[in-house]
């Protein structure tokens, strides 16, 4: 069996994983295993959408992003009633039934690739809100619609709180040198893939 394991998740996590994976990489990392089964951990979404596009026995373990799964159907049908012209757009840690109903699914970094080439002027996007920013600076001539929710972890970092940790650079992150050594294999590995 191989463990894959969600780059966001902790030193401990990865140490224990045979490789890593983002959202944008997720499939072509699974699609470089030799092992079947493959325990995808901790987001079961990512990793049944993993499921959907590679022909390995994915192993889901019961984790999910909260933020992606307040993402329902009912949201974006009630979102494309009110806005018929729009794609809808989801992140692949949306659960199955929202991923089914978007015109594309993918990473930030696809999503906002997509969007910028994109004829349509205009989309319902099924990720953490704060990221229609990013998309209205890179194309302040589309519209974008949020299905309102927020990353309550995220929006504790500030740009105020960065320049004060790099400014007084006394925040140091320790990690066990066994655990290190062990999560930096599953992220080198990850990284020989791309």
């Amino acid at each position: 069996m191989s463990v894959v394991s969600y780059v966001n998740s902790s030193a401990r996590v990865k140490a224990v994983s045979d490789i890593c994976c983002t959202s944008a990489n997720a499939v072509n990392v699974v699609n470089s295993l030799s092992f079947n089964p493959v325990l995808f951990v901790p987001d079961r979404n990512l990793g049944s959408y993993v499921a959907e596009h590679t022909n390995k026995d994915i192993r889901l373990w019961k984790g999910y992003c909260y933020v992606h799964e307040q993402i329902t159907a009912d949201k974006l049908n009630y979102l494309k009633e009110k806005n018929p012209n729009a794609e809808i757009i989801v992140h692949p840690e949306c659960t199955a039934s929202v991923r089914h109903m978007a015109d594309f699914t993918g990473s930030t970094s696809q999503m906002s690739y997509y969007v910028k080439h994109s004829q349509k002027k205009e989309f319902i996007v099924g990720t953490e809100d704060n990221f229609i920013y990013r998309l209205k600076s890179d194309n302040p001539d589309k519209l974008f619609y949020p299905v309102n929710t927020l990353c309550e972890g995220m929006n504790t970092i500030t740009l105020e709180k960065v320049k004060f940790a790099l400014e007084k650079m006394e925040y140091k992150v320790h990690v066990q040198e066994e655990i290190r050594e062990k999560a930096e294999i599953a992220l080198d590995k990850m990284l020989s893939v791309l």
